[in-house]
């Protein structure tokens, strides 16, 4: 028996496909970056306290956009925010997701009929990928947002399509010779 037979012959090597090792270190480690506007943002911060306790799930908070992967709206967006949370959402690196809190971020809540300042949903400044409702949102709800984001995170692909199509020749060309 060779080193590599001992050393493996318990059970000790394990099989799985990389999209699943990606996504699941993508999704057990999120940093949301600490950027609130209005009143959702107190619940943006009483989520991270030791009731709710983020830490459990891999969420820590950054507070640089180059240091996060995951922007979330908690407030009334008016037009002249809406330059500067699109100028932060093009510096978080690839890939990026922006959690929507709140109705005022959603739709532009009280404000949006007679608030001529007021952006009507911040889906039209950014793509949204996942929305929790409510004036403000609990911090349950934010929560549920965060395991949303992990299931949609869970199902994507990193790996090209393309590639993988060119491995599987490449393998059954190896297995034919």
């Amino acid at each position: 028996m060779g080193l590599l037979d001992k050393r493996f012959e318990n059970g000790g090597i394990i099989v799985t496909r990389l999209d699943d090792v990606l996504n699941w270190s993508r999704l057990s480690s999120m940093f949301p970056m600490t950027f609130g506007i209005a009143c959702c943002a107190i619940e943006f911060m009483s989520t991270g306290t030791t009731v709710y306790d983020m830490d459990r799930l891999g969420i820590l908070p950054r507070s640089s956009p180059r240091q996060a992967d995951v922007m979330i709206i908690a407030g009334t967006v008016t037009f002249k925010m809406a330059d500067r949370i699109r100028r932060l959402y093009e510096q978080m690196a690839e890939p990026r997701y922006v959690i929507s809190m709140g109705s005022c971020s959603n739709c532009g809540g009280p404000y949006w009929q007679h608030g001529y300042h007021v952006v009507k949903g911040v889906d039209r400044i950014i793509p949204v990928d996942v929305y929790v409702p409510g004036c403000p949102p609990r911090p349950e709800a934010l929560i549920g947002g965060f395991l949303k984001l992990q299931e949609k995170i869970r199902s994507e692909s990193l790996v090209a399509p393309k590639a993988i199509e060119r491995l599987l020749k490449e393998s059954e060309t190896h297995a034919a010779v």
